[in-house]
């Protein structure tokens, strides 16, 4: 029966798309797909009309979905019904439908952008970044370059790339189009980059508070101030660069780019600040995890002030689906631990272990490292271990749950489902 209903939804998105022909940006990568989706949506939005991919629908069943413009039915056949009564309506009466849709594309096996570039032509294809990440089905990094790279094969005709010039896997493919290619980043070689990066902090009640991002955007020998309100971390900084190289190509001037970033928030889950019991600060970060995520979240957490007698403090659960890189890359992360000089570690599952190991490795002592089973366990330590005014990173797999931690220490729980990714159905039972 999926497999019927994947059938049906990809013709039903072929029809949609050859009727109303939107403009359409297509995001892949192995990190930063959401940050940037939401960022790119923040940016067209100001001058567009625009539809993004909601939640996580970035695979052959949520993609249709949000071209169609409704919510997954799940498995109640009379939603199911309702989905193609939407698409019989939008087909034979014509509707007010988005100008542009910027559409999230995930790649957890072999085959995934083949087949959704398949049925969605793709005006602007944005490449975030290439990690060893899902590994235990793409076997090698190469083979994840290899199925991302296909967004930007696939730009059509008059279309435009957008790809991280800082990534040097990346940056190959742009030897893969002959469209119009804008290359993002830090580095001086980039068609859009931001210079002059700093993390913004003001005084609230005699306390130091971290206000936001601000950079100037660079291109064409132009430049504009951006300030990135509650945004943390230089890695969320190549968000608002793809965002603004999307917007130039879609014909938005700097200010106008400048102007929209000013709203843009960074989804749930993604280093958001929260308040924490005993005036603690948490930085929740627990919507999905990669090595090389995790190490961008501690130089963010090594980066911001904290008051004198508070701790820093790393919650680190499992990073999934990372082959045969699992025992490496959790123990890199330990081994950023230790060279940042955290205060305390905690670690949650069995492999999150290597991150004890690796932080051991590089020179942190051992009293300093906590290991647990599960994170119901680590929320019970966490709460008696916080003193007042501690900056904790909490941050794990999608499979970890690490949100169960941030709302067992977060100061007001009851706002939980505002602040915190994973809370409802069928997450939260």
């Amino acid at each position: 029966m999926k497999k019927i209903i994947i059938w049906l939804l990809k013709i039903i998105s072929r029809f949609i798309l050859e009727k109303y022909n939107p403009v359409v940006v297509a995001i892949t990568g192995s990190v930063g797909k959401t940050s940037t989706k939401e960022a790119v949506f923040t940016v067209l939005a100001k001058k567009y009309k625009v539809r993004r991919s909601i939640s996580n629908y970035n695979n052959e069943i949520g993609v249709p979905l949000t071209i169609l413009g409704v919510d997954n039915p799940g498995r109640s056949i009379w939603q199911w019904v309702k989905v193609f009564i939407k698409f019989l309506s939008l087909l034979f009466y014509r509707q007010d439908y988005p100008e542009i849709l910027v559409l999230e594309m995930g790649a957890d096996h072999p085959g995934d952008i083949q087949y959704l570039t398949s049925f969605v032509p793709i005006d602007v294809g944005v490449l975030t970044a290439v990690a060893p990440v899902h590994l235990e089905f793409f076997k090698k990094i190469e083979n994840i370059l290899k199925e991302k790279q296909i967004i930007i094969e696939m730009v059509k005709k008059g279309g435009a790339a957008v790809i991280n010039g800082d990534d040097w896997l990346v940056r190959q493919t742009s030897q893969r189009t002959k469209e119009k290619i804008y290359t993002f980043g830090l580095q001086d070689n980039n068609s859009v980059r931001a210079v002059e990066i700093k993390l913004s902090t003001g005084s609230t009640s005699n306390k130091q508070q971290v206000s936001g991002l601000s950079f100037k955007l660079v291109y064409a020998g132009n430049s504009v101030p951006i300030f990135l309100p509650g945004v943390l971390g230089k890695h969320q900084v190549y968000a608002a660069l793809a965002a603004a190289a999307v917007g130039i190509a879609l014909d938005c001037n700097l200010v106008e780019i400048a102007d929209a970033l000013q709203t843009f928030k960074s989804p749930k889950g993604r280093m958001n600040l929260i308040i924490g019991i005993k005036d603690s600060i948490i930085i929740d970060d627990t919507y999905n995890s990669s090595p090389a995520a995790a190490r961008a979240a501690l130089e963010v957490l090594a980066e911001i002030p904290i008051e004198k007698k508070a701790r820093r403090l790393a919650v680190f659960g499992d990073m999934l689906e990372l082959g045969n890189y699992t025992q490496q890359g959790h123990r890199e992360v330990g081994h950023k631990t230790a060279e940042l000089n955290i205060d305390f570690l905690l670690c949650v599952g069995e492999r999150a272990r290597d991150i004890g190991r690796g932080a051991k490795e590089a020179g942190m002592g051992e009293e300093r490292i906590y290991y647990f089973s599960d994170n119901e366990k680590a929320a019970d330590f966490l709460q008696r271990m916080i003193k007042p005014n501690d900056l904790i990173l909490i941050k794990g797999s999608q499979g970890a749950r690490m949100e169960k931690v941030v709302k067992a220490v977060m100061a007001h729980p009851e706002n939980a489902k505002l602040l915190l990714v994973r809370q409802d159905k069928p997450w939260v039972k």
